[in-house]
């Protein structure tokens, strides 16, 4: 699996991946400028994009990208609350697979605060690789089998979170929308050692927090649980 980031904060969020065959943007939360820039202007390579909800850093360049003429995949609260329509968006459902190209694609569901956010289980049938991709969630109640590659958003450690508040640097009521809608470094470890990391080949940390994160601290903790490659985005 070819795993590319073009963006990776609360400023934006966009990523490609490709098995040789099927190339897919996961999220498009950059301009369709910054997209075509990181895509080395091949954006006609594409063959779909997905969207996990409703968020600007997740969709800004939706209409964008559809303008293009790549079909773009979201859940029907995601469509609804971008108000958004025609026949290049495709509205899938949680625990309804779908395919695209060399790929069949499984959502589910996740919790954010947004209308109906989404994470997505993705398979190539021409490799065999597993993928999963999971962002904005406090929390993933589901377990994956035979995972060959992981995607997961480390916003922030719980204890570098508290200290920016005592020191007055964050708002406390920050802080409750964090641990509603945001995965922290000890639930990411905990997701992590519930699932089977035997086929597990690298696991990327999305999303991480400008304010409230470590990036060498995170890469060096999961490593140590996991054994496996960190690659912080």
């Amino acid at each position: 699996m070819d795993i590319r980031v073009l963006a990776s904060s609360s400023s934006g969020n966009c990523y490609k991946i490709s098995d040789g065959q099927t190339s897919l943007l996961l999220e498009c939360g950059i301009s369709i400028q910054r997209i075509r820039q990181g895509l080395g202007f091949r954006l006609s390579e594409v063959d779909g994009c997905l969207v996990t909800h409703e968020h600007k850093d997740h969709c800004k360049a939706a209409g964008d990208v559809i303008k293009a003429g790549i079909d773009v995949y979201m859940s029907y609260g995601t469509k609804e609350a971008l108000g958004i329509d025609g026949h290049r968006v495709k509205v899938v459902k949680a625990r309804e697979q779908f395919r695209i190209g060399t790929f069949t694609i499984l959502p589910f569901e996740t919790e954010h605060d947004a209308k109906e956010p989404l994470g997505y289980l993705i398979y190539s049938n021409l490799t065999g690789n597993k993928l999963l991709f999971a962002t904005d969630t406090y929390y993933i109640r589901y377990k994956f089998a035979g995972l060959t590659h992981i995607m997961v958003e480390c916003n922030y450690a719980s204890d570098i979170l508290q200290s920016n508040i005592e020191d007055g640097l964050i708002p406390e009521g920050l802080k409750n929308r964090l641990l509603e809608s945001h995965f922290s470094l000890d639930n990411v470890k905990n997701f992590l050692l519930a699932n089977d990391l035997s086929k597990v080949q690298e696991i990327y940390l999305m999303h991480l927090s400008s304010g409230n994160s470590d990036a060498e601290r995170f890469k060096r903790e999961i490593q140590e649980i996991t054994g496996k490659q960190i690659i912080v985005c």
